[in-house]
């Protein structure tokens, strides 16, 4: 069984990057990212995967890029240029697919999703790029919230669970 899950960090605002960069670089949330994903699908923008480290995809992953751009190529990453392809690559695939941002892919991916992994800093910072309210959103619950920790460089943060309690899409394999 297929299940969507958003996985992201954001601040109070719900901001989530500024000039394509994250907010904050914080390792504990690097590695609960990595805990999550590794061995698991990726589903990012191109611009996203530009704003890794070389532009590469994530390693131990397999990293599908969301693109409207028909000339983008990627060696080592699969690429889908609309929702329906992308659900076609991903027609055969059993397991948790990670929607891995940015803005426009969260927003587009979220009718999919059934779960969100949510890394709340508790500070505010200068954002360009946000994620749905998933508080205020209607078909969303907070299914988990952690305690607040503090990660080494000092910030405030808590990782948090949100579940859709309806309207899920459902697929079929005769799609």
């Amino acid at each position: 069984m297929q299940e969507w899950i958003i996985i992201a960090s954001a601040d109070q605002n719900w901001g989530i990057g500024f000039q394509n960069r994250l907010l904050a670089r914080v390792s504990e949330d690097m590695k609960h990212v990595s805990s999550k994903t590794k061995g698991k699908v990726i589903v990012m923008g191109r611009k996203t995967l530009e704003s890794f480290p070389e532009g590469k995809p994530l390693p131990n992953r397999r990293n599908i890029v969301l693109t409207t751009n028909r000339d983008f190529n990627l060696d080592n990453a699969m690429v889908a240029y609309s929702i329906p392809e992308l659900v076609d690559l991903l027609r055969d695939y059993q397991g948790e697919i990670y929607v891995f941002g940015g803005e426009s892919i969260y927003r587009q991916l979220l009718p999919y999703c059934t779960k969100a992994y949510i890394t709340r800093f508790l500070a505010v910072f200068e954002a360009d790029a946000f994620l749905p309210r998933f508080d205020t959103l209607a078909d969303w619950e907070l299914a988990d919230e952690g305690q607040i920790q503090i990660s080494e460089t000092g910030l405030r943060y808590q990782f948090t669970e949100y579940r859709r309690t309806r309207n899920i899409i459902q697929f079929r394999k005769d799609c």
